[in-house]
């Protein structure tokens, strides 16, 4: 009789669980580059169960230096994007893409200059710099920004790629760099560097923005809800708590990351307050400010970064699925 219950049991079990399977939406959101703690909240929520409990099925698409995930989100492919900066989602609506930004992770940009420590004074010191090593995209991106702001020159522009060899053979030379990696990299080879986050000097993009499809947010807005609310608390718990199963899904997803070089980005992320910080202390993490967007905007128009001053910033961004202070549970709890 026993054995018979346990067996009914055991078989409503797995019922409840493949009906439960079955009602998850799958969704598929793709990275900007390779796993590392910049996409930490994204992996923490799959690896805890967050997405799940919102009745998630979460793929993550990695994107890397050989990928290019931006048209597989207007194509279809892709439900959500992990992007870069504000400057891709007015390019985005300028060339009618329609893409809409729906939560933003990073609260500073985290692109920077870097130059050997005591080399200048400070960053309007770096004008004076005989070559900066500069993306050939970032010449289209930020740079227009420092000439037009600081007085860079176009005669400083060296060829970056995205390899700090010269960097580190030249102590006048300065160069691009993301906050979160460049300085740590140049630590591990020796180099003691100073960092010119551009955020400190007025560069107020967004970061680490989340895209979603136009249709998406028009005719799904509840799932659109869902991942974004599970995606901040990934952030909380994986700023705050045990980010144990996170680390091993991106040491899977990249083998060339280890948890020493985790540990130090995630640092990073924290001592810059790259992820929370500002807006999120009150409106919780992936806070948008609709302002603030139209500021940048005004600032990439000043400086030629685009070109079109007619952009109708409800289709760059809403603030819809944020400001809600969701998550701030979750961080007080780890903080008391």
């Amino acid at each position: 009789m026993k054995n018979a219950l346990r067996a009914a049991i055991a078989g409503l079990s797995l019922a409840m669980s493949a009906q439960f399977a079955h009602a998850l939406d799958k969704v598929v959101v793709g990275t900007n580059w390779l796993a590392q703690a910049g996409h930490g909240g994204f992996y923490q929520a799959l690896a805890d169960g967050t997405y799940e409990k919102h009745g998630l099925d979460v793929k993550i698409e990695m994107g890397g230096p050989q990928v290019n995930n931006r048209p597989m989100l207007a194509a279809g492919r892709l439900d959500f994007l992990l992007t870069g900066n504000l400057l891709l989602s007015f390019h985005n609506v300028a060339n009618g893409i329609p893409t809409t930004v729906v939560a933003s992770f990073y609260q500073k940009d985290p692109q920077a200059l870097i130059a050997h420590e005591g080399a200048y004074k400070d960053f309007n010191d770096l004008i004076n710099a005989p070559s900066i090593l500069i993306a050939k995209d970032s010449q289209f991106g930020f740079w227009p920004w420092l000439v037009s702001e600081f007085g860079f020159k176009d005669e400083q522009i060296r060829p970056y790629g995205y390899s700090l060899a010269q960097f580190m053979s030249d102590k006048k030379l300065v160069q691009q760099a993301y906050a979160t990696a460049e300085p740590l990299y140049a630590a591990k080879q020796g180099a003691k560097v100073t960092t010119y986050l551009f955020a400190d000097h007025g560069y107020s993009t967004y970061a680490n923005t989340i895209e979603a499809r136009q249709e998406m947010v028009d005719k799904n807005p509840e799932l659109v809800q869902r991942f974004v609310d599970a995606t901040i608390e990934g952030w909380n718990n994986f700023l705050y708590g045990d980010h144990t199963k996170a680390y091993e899904l991106i040491l899977k997803d990249n083998p060339d990351m280890t948890a020493e070089t985790l540990d130090s980005e995630l640092a990073m992320l924290k001592q810059l307050g790259m992820v929370d910080s500002g807006d999120t202390l009150e409106k919780g993490i992936g806070a948008i400010s609709m302002d603030r967007v139209k500021d940048f905007y005004q600032l990439a128009l000043k400086a030629g970064i685009v070109k079109d001053e007619k952009l109708d910033m409800s289709k760059v961004a809403t603030d819809a699925f944020v400001n809600k202070g969701v998550g701030l549970d979750i961080k007080k709890k780890f903080n008391p």
